[in-house]
């Protein structure tokens, strides 16, 4: 028999954040207790059941008062609005699996050189249009395909000429 880890606090307050969401339909009132929660930054909420995504939404630069409002609003988001998947029901909610990345603030880079797929993410982003992809995702081995999936994920064509911004991301799982 494996013990578990202690799961680390960021993940915890998505955790219940989905489940009071999901069993009562109530928002979590989040403290702000860490620096690392009271900061402002960008965050990404992903579900995973039994290995596969059952949802993810983040948002790009900060909307909220600090980082666990975000967690907390995201991770709602993940379980209930992605369009990829119906809302998450509460008999699924021990098999699910949480990871958070908090952003770092998205800089601009001149060539897909500047890139790398294991330590940044990509925002592509073409007028009004923006497509975003986390970095180190299993089977996305290049910039280049960074690129092409934020492109078709913002409807940029192939062609259009685009502005690349990198980020790297604190992982937590």
């Amino acid at each position: 028999m494996t013990e578990s880890l202690p799961m680390h606090p960021v993940v915890r307050l998505a955790q219940e954040a989905v489940e009071l969401y999901v069993r009562d339909g109530a928002v979590l009132k989040p403290e702000a207790a860490s620096p690392e929660l009271r900061a402002r930054a960008g965050v990404f909420v992903s579900l995973h059941k039994r290995g596969d995504l059952r949802g993810c939404i983040g948002t790009f630069e900060p909307t909220r008062k600090n980082v666990a409002e975000e967690i907390v609003a995201n991770a709602i988001s993940s379980a209930t609005h992605d369009p990829r998947f119906s809302p998450v029901r509460s008999n699924e909610l021990a098999d699910l699996d949480y990871s958070v990345d908090i952003l770092t603030k998205p800089e601009p880079v001149e060539s897909v050189d500047q890139l790398d797929a294991r330590r940044y993410g990509v925002i592509v982003e073409a007028g009004w249009r923006r497509g975003l992809l986390l970095p180190d995702l299993e089977g996305v081995d290049s910039a280049e395909q960074q690129i092409e999936i934020c492109r078709m994920k913002a409807g940029i064509g192939a062609d259009e000429p685009v502005r690349l911004y990198r980020f790297e991301v604190n992982r937590y799982k």
